[in-house]
């Protein structure tokens, strides 16, 4: 599109332990699915940009990985994804979980951020689960730690707060060409979207069943002559009882996860989609070089 000197464009880095909403957030401020989410802490494994209008500015809503202590080669992988995502940012936003209040990965977080120059925003989200009482209280713990240039009380599921909190983000950017077309919404790929959609229904309809033991890589992603597009997805488990599960009695669970990933998609995408679905075995995956490259994510040791 041409570029007007009244054009605003910058980047929000959304930091936050994990289920802190940051994922919700951002698909609330953008105005549809960007992110997956599910009730799993840990949902977001890779940098996502999630991309918003207000009036004349474009906020570039990068949603990264919960922040946590890591403990396997993926966990690390995942943090310094959610560093990663905040280098260049004009504006650090720190999701926190009203509700579930402040622990020690939040604390973390804020003492990391608390010297750094950019300008920092502090959202406490889920404000209508949240002991009412509480947070102010939480608030005044959290600006004694870091200066906030200002601070936010929002519910990502019901959109209260959020039109004061866009419009606040719009004014902080600054004054630069869109990076992105009026309609793109993300910077992900369709595949790449395909893979994290799956991904989303194992997690919703598996809960505690299959934590952290899967992944999925795709396989082939083909664009058809009518239009339509043919996606063939292996997930990938550490054991056979993962794939048992998986699979469920009669393979029904594989059958339920693909109709409803492959129902997802066709919506996003707005054509028809061939979604083929194999379970496969794979001691160790998350020490493969290549799994982690398909998921976008940097091999760290």
């Amino acid at each position: 599109m041409t570029d007007t000197p009244t054009q605003k464009c910058g980047l929000v880095a959304i930091l936050g332990a994990p289920n802190a909403g940051k994922s919700t957030l951002v698909n609330a401020l953008v105005g549809q699915k960007v992110a997956i989410v599910s009730p799993k802490a840990q949902t977001t494994r890779v940098r996502l940009m999630g991309v918003a209008i207000e009036g004349d500015t474009q906020l570039l809503l990068v949603d990264t990985p919960g922040i946590f202590e890591p403990k396997r080669r993926l966990d690390r992988a995942m943090v310094q994804a959610a560093w990663g995502g905040a280098e260049g940012a004009d504006v650090l936003a720190l999701v926190v979980d009203a509700k579930g209040g402040l622990g020690s990965k939040v604390t973390t977080i804020a003492e990391a951020i608390a010297h750094r120059p950019e300008p920092k925003y502090l959202i406490l989200n889920k404000v209508d689960l949240a002991d009412k009482g509480k947070l102010l209280l939480h608030a005044e713990k959290l600006t004694a730690m870091v200066q906030f240039d200002e601070v936010f009380f929002v519910s990502a599921s019901t959109g209260d707060g959020l039109p004061e909190l866009k419009a606040h983000l719009a004014q902080r950017m600054p004054a630069e060409p869109w990076h992105f077309p009026e309609d793109q919404v993300s910077d992900a790929t369709e595949r790449s979207l395909a893979s994290e959609v799956t991904r989303e229904q194992l997690y919703l309809q598996l809960h505690a069943e299959l934590p952290y033991a899967s992944t999925i890589e795709t396989e082939q992603y083909l664009e058809r002559e009518d239009g339509s597009v043919e996606i063939h997805q292996q997930i990938l488990v550490e054991r056979p009882t993962q794939r048992a599960i998986v699979l469920g009695k009669g393979g029904a669970r594989i059958k339920e996860i693909g109709a409803r990933a492959r129902a997802e998609l066709a919506g996003i995408m707005g054509r028809p989609v061939h979604l083929y679905l194999h379970v496969k075995v794979r001691p160790g995956w998350d020490d493969e070089r290549d799994v982690y490259r398909d998921m976008g994510l940097d091999w760290v040791e």
